[in-house]
């Protein structure tokens, strides 16, 4: 059943992206700044120092690329880059263990979503460090976006273009899949990509597939690929064989953006490295206003 979508990005009014001043955390900027973009939202970078030699000097430049992809002019005054929608701010947290600095930020300061990029080695965000094991409390989950660490993701480091072409998106029964669906969508209107495909991915039989509203977006289609055998294997397998650019998932975690990286499907699949992963934990804001 095909439906429109409602208003645009509304649901992202804050972005932060924790950055190591890595080259994967560097592609990592790139999608929480075109996402700010696209939302008009606020953007937070967040370091956690832990009493190392980084400065301020480190943290990627908003403005340098933001005149990079065109849309300042060279020499730009930082005021500029409010004109655009958003509101950038650079965070220094003095403290050792990383993980306990990034949810004592978003207590204080809740974000909408989460951008992040992970290990090569096992799909783990490297420098929050063994502590993702831990559990972590938090009332509601937020939206997390995962590159992998040997990704270029689908955010152009030239001009900020989006590139999404194939997104594939796992259902099942539980959770209700119709946030990712219409996340995904919202994703593709708003970085104006013209054409693609959506594909619905499910293992078991046509009759345990559960029924869902299709977002109508201009120039994209939806596919369905059933598939029999090991979960996440099968997940993996598909988004090699789609060639997927973007995996989008539900997730029935309430526990905030280290969810995803504690033993559920999503973490599976992120250490197999197949596409960048963006989770929408039912309970998150996002999930209620799109379901």
């Amino acid at each position: 059943m095909a439906q429109r979508i409602g208003p645009g990005f509304s649901i992202i009014d804050s972005v932060l992206h924790p950055t190591d001043f890595s080259e994967a955390s560097r592609v990592a900027f790139h999608h929480a700044l075109k996402t700010a973009l696209l939302a008009r939202s606020k953007l937070t970078l967040l370091h956690v120092s832990g009493g190392g030699d980084s400065g301020w000097s480190d943290f990627p430049g908003v403005r340098e690329t933001l005149e990079r992809w065109g849309l300042l002019p060279k020499g730009s005054q930082k005021a500029a880059v409010g004109e655009l929608g958003i509101k950038a701010s650079k965070v220094m947290a003095d403290e050792t263990e990383p993980v306990a600095a990034v949810i004592s930020y978003l207590e204080k300061h809740p974000a909408d979503l989460i951008v992040l990029a992970t290990s090569q080695r096992d799909g783990r965000v490297r420098w929050l460090g063994k502590s993702v094991s831990e559990p972590v409390t938090r009332e509601a989950g937020q939206m997390t976006l995962l590159i992998p660490a040997d990704s270029e993701g689908f955010v152009s480091d030239r001009d900020g273009s989006v590139n999404l072409k194939k997104i594939l998106i796992p259902i099942a029964r539980t959770p209700s899949p119709q946030p990712a669906l219409n996340t995904a969508a919202l994703f593709v209107e708003r970085g104006k990509c013209p054409e693609g495909t959506f594909v619905l991915v499910h293992v078991g039989k046509s009759d345990t597939m559960p029924a869902c509203r299709y977002p109508e977006i201009p120039g994209w289609t939806w596919e369905k690929d059933l598939r029999s055998g090991p979960v996440i294997e099968e997940i993996v397998d598909a988004a090699k064989d789609h060639k997927a650019d973007l995996i989008v998932m539900s997730t029935d975690g309430r526990n905030g953006f280290l969810d995803g990286l504690r033993g559920s499907h999503s973490e599976r699949v992120l250490r197999h490295g197949a596409a960048p992963l963006l989770t929408v934990p039912i309970g998150s804001r996002a999930s209620r206003h799109l379901s």
